[in-house]
């Protein structure tokens, strides 16, 4: 088990250093510079600024400068705004975003092992085919198409919930909604399929012929192997969510990092850029590693074998 963890570990690192690399390519090859603007138009004023920030060095130099900031986690003064840390500016954002990624996990996957269940056990009827309905809906139907929807009708229509910001709970519910209906849908799909076999297995019939109650049966025995695939694409549905906060965060006007990653993009903020691409690479990186540990906890028919793999 030690051996498979020192492997993965080694595979986030080499991860994480392509994403490092090609941010940095995809940076350097846009042309022109971060100061190419009336303000700047001066070129004397321009190469002073661009040798402050060592844009004036050589591309390996930069690199390296690159991964030093990284390495030490000191990303330096934002171009645009030189008052301003990134690392500051990721310590103000990350934490909204954050939360609103967890409310969100944790409102998609309750919601869709509950509508999956449901749907299950009346297999078939009115309630099924309702739940699938809703579910249909919500993987067709894209995040920021929702979002706008939410906002007319929740917010401008009925004035029920704030329209943007994020000051109290009731802003959370909307940027939550948008964000949380695709993957709801895909968990209650995956867990009605898979609930609908577990319950046909041996050890299932065997329970009812012990006279355990159904509701025993589903949560101590047919639960559990049921949710086996969730917990498989976890991480795939982790990934869509976090970067689905940069999208809903603008529409939703939500002061976290998506709002300093779109700007960053638009001014050519290179250290703020570089400072949210490899954090979030880095905490996306890691959330996947954490999925794999759990399946395998949670299955106990997965074994590590001595080479390492499974």
């Amino acid at each position: 088990m030690l051996r498979y963890i020192l492997k993965r570990l080694l595979i986030m690192v080499i991860t994480l250093w392509i994403i490092i690399t090609l941010t940095f390519i995809l940076m350097v090859s846009i042309p022109g510079s971060p100061f190419n603007s009336e303000r700047s138009s001066n070129e004397t004023i321009q190469a002073n600024l661009e040798s402050h920030y060592n844009l004036d060095e050589p591309y390996h130099i930069q690199y390296l400068l690159y991964l030093k900031s990284i390495v030490t986690f000191d990303f330096g003064p934002s171009i645009k705004k030189p008052d301003q840390s990134v690392n500051e500016l990721l310590g103000r954002g990350f934490p909204i975003s954050f939360e609103l990624g967890i409310v969100t996990i944790i409102v998609a996957v309750i919601s869709g092992i509950i509508l999956g269940i449901i749907a299950a056990l009346r297999h078939n009827g009115f309630i099924d085919y309702m739940a699938m309905g809703i579910a249909v809906l919500g993987i067709s139907i894209p995040n920021f198409i929702l979002a706008t929807l939410l906002i007319q009708q929740l917010a401008v229509n009925f004035d029920i919930f704030p329209v943007a910001t994020w000051k109290s709970p009731a802003h959370m519910v909307l940027p939550t909604l948008a964000l949380a209906t695709g993957p709801m849908a895909i968990i209650a799909r995956l867990t009605r399929s898979t609930m609908l076999e577990v319950l046909t297995q041996d050890y299932i019939k065997m329970a009812r012929a012990k006279g355990l109650s159904p509701w025993k049966i589903i949560i101590k025995h047919a639960l559990r192997n049921a949710l086996m695939p969730v917990v498989t694409i976890m991480g795939t549905l982790l990934a869509g969510i976090l970067t689905g906060t940069f999208v809903i965060e603008q529409i939703f006007a939500i002061p976290g990092m998506g709002k300093y990653f779109v700007e960053s993009i638009n001014q050519r903020d290179y250290p703020v850029i570089m400072g949210t691409t490899v954090f979030y690479s880095a905490f996306l990186i890691i959330m996947l590693f954490l999925v794999d540990i759990a399946y395998g906890i949670l299955d106990p028919r997965i074994k590590v074998n001595k080479q390492g793999g499974e």
